[in-house]
C-alpha cells in the first residue's frame, strides 16, 4: 500500500447483533477519530436509526457507508486475519492477546490484505460459533473486579492502539506472505467435514466438537493462501483419487 497510514483503510470493524443503535453511532464516532472507516454490522436490532446518527456526532459518513449483513461470514468475506474481541477469558485454544499486542500484528497483515476485529452483542459478547470464525482473541486489560466496557469504548481503545501502532511497523513486515481469506477457509472447513464423514472418522451422531477443535488448530496455524490450496488439493484427491499407473517390472532374463 502507499504509506503506513493507508493500512488503517484495510482494518474492518464488525459489530455483531448490536442491540442499541446509539452504540453503533458512538462506535462510528470512535472509529472516525482514529482514522478508521470500514464498519460492518451483522443483524443490528435497529439500523438505520436517528439515535445512531445523533451519537455519531458527525461521523455520519461512516454510518452511511456501513455494510449490513445477515451473517458474520458475509461481513468477514475477504478478510485474511480475524480477531474476536472479548472481555471474558474463554476455555479455548485461541491465541489470546492484549489490544496492544494484537494491533501491530493486525496492521502488518492489513498492509497487504483486509483484516477484521469482531465485537459481540452488548449483553453476552461473542458466541462460540462466532469465535470459531476468528483466528485469535483480543482483550483489553481492565479491573478484574469490573471489566465490563461499553461497546463504543472498546472500539475506541482498539482504534487507539491501532493508530498508535502505525508508525512502529517495520518495513520488512509489509512483505508478509498472503494469508488465506475467511471465505476460502470456510469452504475448506465444509470440505474437510464432508471428507471426515465420508471416511468414517467423523460420526455426525456423536461429533464431540471435532470440527470446532480442528478450526482452532488451523486458526493457530494462520494458513497462507498457498498452504490452503495444498490442503484443498489433498481433500479433492481423497474424493477423486487419480489413477496410479505403476510400471510393471521388466522380466529378468538369465
Amino acid at each position: 500500500m502507499g504509506n503506513y497510514s493507508d493500512v488503517l483503510n484495510n482494518v474492518r470493524f464488525v459489530l455483531s447483533h448490536t442491540s442499541h443503535p446509539g452504540n453503533i453511532g458512538a462506535a462510528a464516532r470512535a472509529m472516525k477519530t482514529m482514522g478508521l472507516q470500514d464498519l460492518r454490522l451483522v443483524q443490528p436490532k435497529l439500523f438505520p436509526d436517528a439515535m445512531a446518527v445523533a451519537m455519531s456526532a458527525g461521523a455520519t459518513d461512516i454510518l452511511d457507508a456501513a455494510g449490513v449483513t445477515d451473517t458474520l461470514g458475509a461481513a468477514l468475506a475477504g478478510a485474511t486475519m480475524v480477531a474476536g474481541c472479548t472481555a471474558r477469558r474463554r476455555d479455548l485454544s485461541h491465541r489470546l492477546l492484549s489490544a496492544r499486542e494484537a494491533a501491530p500484528l493486525l496492521l502488518a497483515q492489513a498492509a497487504a490484505a483486509p483484516v477484521a476485529l469482531v465485537f459481540g452483542t452488548e449483553m453476552s459478547g461473542l458466541t462460540n460459533a462466532e469465535l470459531d470464525q476468528c483466528q485469535m482473541l483480543v482483550h483489553i486489560p481492565a479491573n478484574p473486579e469490573y471489566s465490563s466496557l461499553n461497546l463504543a469504548a472498546a472500539v475506541q481503545i482498539l482504534g487507539y492502539e491501532l493508530r498508535c501502532a502505525v508508525p512502529e511497523l517495520p518495513a520488512a513486515q509489509l512483505a508478509s506472505p498472503a494469508l488465506a481469506q475467511h471465505d476460502d477457509l470456510e469452504l475448506f472447513y465444509l470440505e474437510l467435514e464432508r471428507t471426515l464423514v465420508m471416511t468414517g472418522f467423523l460420526n455426525l451422531a456423536a461429533p464431540r466438537r471435532l470440527m470446532t477443535r480442528l478450526r482452532r488448530l488451523y486458526a493457530r496455524a494462520q494458513l497462507e493462501k498457498d498452504e490452503l490450496n495444498i490442503l484443498m488439493g489433498i481433500l479433492k484427491h481423497i474424493h477423486s483419487p487419480a489413477q496410479i499407473n505403476t510400471p510393471r517390472p521388466s522380466r529378468i532374463v538369465d
